[in-house]
């Protein structure tokens, strides 16, 4: 930087532009969206079923093909192959059911599997899985049966598989659903003590009014709205027009 010259502006830790997507079978799925995510910013992305919301995680965490230049996650281009194997390194994503993403003997296993299958020795991976178990409260977790878990031990101990992964940027695909109140509120008190840079897909609008400063409307594969999340979730015009609901908490 010369002398007198600005500091430069950081680099998104979460970059779309023009991102487009359709199917084979002719769907297009994400129609031109456009947006960005600062480091450690938490924002939602809500709208109705067949939005795009799967679409667009899929996009950047790389399992979905794409054209180079459309999306960016940590200056990673998901659609360039040489990025998209460091991809797992920057982003971590939970998807909406955690039975998917549970696959090994006990718990501590499948959390380690991440951190061993990217070259950390195991002593490393170890300390890892107690460092994410403890993250999302399952600290005495490690020994257990994944599916003799609970429906929020199920979320939080997936969850703790990305953590293992360190990574920067999180993708969190519907984290509430089917949780109880215990769960959801203690899901609640973990992505707000979650680092990093947090996307929230969900139908949840009282988990984002919670969690999220910054609201995306997607619909139709077209961002439709982008800003306060209070603002946005309190217009009633723009939630009906996108089959959303005010939250109770925000009607008047």
């Amino acid at each position: 930087m010369t002398a007198g010259s600005a500091p430069r502006a950081p680099h998104p830790a979460l970059r779309v532009s023009s991102l487009c997507h359709r199917y084979a079978c002719g769907r297009v799925a994400l129609d031109d969206v456009t947006f960005a995510l600062g480091p450690s910013e938490c924002a939602a992305l809500v709208g109705p079923n067949g939005a795009g919301k799967t679409t667009l995680f899929l996009r950047l965490c790389g399992v979905l093909a794409g054209k180079p230049g459309q999306s960016a996650v940590n200056c990673l281009d998901p659609a360039v192959p040489e990025h998209r194997k460091k991809l797992p390194e920057v982003v971590g994503v939970v998807f909406q059911n955690p039975d998917d993403q549970l696959f090994s003997p006990t718990v501590g296993e499948d959390v380690a599997f991440g951190p061993l299958n990217m070259g950390a020795t195991p002593g490393e991976a170890q300390a890892r899985v107690a460092e994410a178990l403890n993250a999302v409260g399952l600290p005495t977790a490690a020994d257990r049966v994944p599916f003799q878990l609970s429906g929020g031990e199920k979320r939080r101990a997936a969850l703790a598989g990305v953590l293992a992964m360190r990574p920067s940027v999180l993708l969190l695909d519907e984290p509430s659903m089917f949780l109880d109140p215990r769960g959801r509120r203690e899901l609640i008190g973990t992505i707000r003590a979650l680092p990093g840079t947090k996307l929230i897909a969900t139908h949840d609008l009282d988990l984002v009014l919670d969690t999220c400063p910054r609201t995306l409307v997607l619909d139709a594969g077209k961002l439709a709205a982008d800003g306060p999340t209070e603002k946005l979730l309190a217009d009633v015009e723009l939630m009906e027009r996108h089959g959303l609901e005010v939250p109770y908490r925000l009607r008047r």
